[in-house]
């Protein structure tokens, strides 16, 4: 009896042993996403110290570590969410972001926490590079898109954005040159895409009221517009993309619900004209006008639910939300019209109004979303712009929309 006292009590005593062993092996971390709460173990193996100045060394040397540890219940746990909150590229790599911080803290060590960045989106199977420039780390993904504002590398003909320039405020790549670093990773093919098609379920708890109101045939509207400071931080780095990206980013849905359902109610009634002129008129004046060069000293362009926010915005920022107005409560055929220093909208009415574009042999009528010297009324242009050539950045057309 004794024997068997002794036996149990020596597999309890093992038992233990093997659960503390667990537990100093790995390391659980949990913290909020948006709408979630992601919650993950990392291998103390995977915790990996580098030293803070950028070098081609210290790269294969963290590849090759990490590489032999259990990081794939890391990457299980980011991919899983990924998933279940059917998060776009752009979103997913705010979430890879807040886990490199999680890691390998940006201030401590920046070419660590980039190090843990550029290998979580590459084993997510993200095409994505290191290079080094004069001890600069340059983390960069393929993208074929249209974005303007960020340097880019060409790789066997492939195209490359820089995802972390925006930390060095500027590099002349002219004369830091960026040798890249050459280490191949199984599976990591994928593009990168910026286009934002779904916001997330931020909770309703963390929406602050924004009292709006404009004035429209002598008449003052109020609205109390839900919107949340999350937004701006989720596109505080993003690039300045193509028209058709960020015309299409949507509201989120606390944001929508609390604007669509009320200015649908306020055109109902309204002919087709009398309602397209009235959200007109909240975009021209609901709103503060400041131009970007004033605001953050280079072109930004903000999507529809950052104009509801912000204080400031300009002519990009309300012919996007003008545009997502009109497409969710009418639906139309509209065209955007980039002249030289202005964007503008213009819409296929049933029946055309003032002095209609002609585009693929369908009539527009200018709805200007901007304020201007004068009261412009549907299909009328500005003096400024009258004699002025245009270029069309974006066609939406209803019946051929994904």
């Amino acid at each position: 009896m004794r024997r068997l006292v002794k036996l149990i009590c020596f597999a309890f005593l093992i038992f233990e042993m093997v659960q503390l062993k667990a537990q100093e092996q790995y390391r659980g971390y949990s913290f909020e996403f948006y709408e979630g709460t992601v919650n993950f173990q990392v291998p103390q193996a995977a915790i990996i110290n580098t030293d803070s100045i950028p070098h081609q060394n210290e790269v294969h040397k963290f590849y090759d570590q990490i590489n032999k540890t259990d990081y794939k219940i890391i990457l299980a746990s980011l991919l899983h969410y990924k998933e279940s909150h059917k998060l776009n590229d752009w979103l997913y790599y705010q979430l890879v972001r807040k886990t490199a911080q999680q890691l390998a803290p940006k201030k401590e060590n920046y070419f660590r926490y980039t190090l843990y960045k550029w290998f979580l989106l590459s084993q997510s199977g993200f095409d994505a590079r290191l290079a080094i420039a004069n001890r600069k780390i340059i983390f960069y993904v393929r993208n074929e898109e249209d974005i303007m504002d960020i340097p880019f590398f060409k790789v066997e003909g492939n195209k490359y954005m820089c995802l972390n320039y925006h930390d060095y405020g500027k590099i002349d790549f002219a004369r830091e040159v960026a040798i890249p670093v050459e280490i191949n990773i199984p599976g990591a093919t994928k593009e990168f895409s910026y286009k934002v098609t779904r916001m997330p379920e931020f909770k309703p708890e963390n929406y602050s009221e924004k009292d709006l109101k404009f004035s429209y045939k002598q008449r003052v509207y109020h609205f109390k517009v839900k919107v949340n400071s999350e937004v701006q931080n989720i596109f505080a780095n993003y690039p300045v993309v193509d028209f058709a990206t960020y015309f299409n980013i949507p509201l989120s849905h606390e944001t929508y619900g609390s604007l669509i359902p009320v200015l649908k109610k306020a055109v109902e009634g309204k002919s087709q004209k009398r309602g397209i002129e009235y959200l007109m008129n909240f975009t021209r004046y609901a709103f503060l006008y400041q131009d970007d060069s004033q605001l953050f000293g280079k072109e930004k362009r903000f999507a529809p639910e950052q104009t509801l926010f912000a204080e400031y915005s300009d002519c990009d920022d309300r012919a996007a939300l003008f545009f997502y107005l009109v497409k969710e409560i009418y639906n139309l055929p509209m065209i955007a019209l980039l002249y030289p220093t202005h964007i503008t909208v213009a819409v296929a009415f049933d029946k055309p109004i003032g002095n209609p574009i002609i585009y693929q042999g369908k009539h527009y009528s200018i709805c200007e979303p901007t304020p201007q010297g004068n009261n412009l009324k549907i299909g009328q242009v500005a003096l400024k712009q009258q004699h002025t050539a245009y270029t069309v950045v974006y066609h939406y057309d209803p019946k051929n929309s994904n």
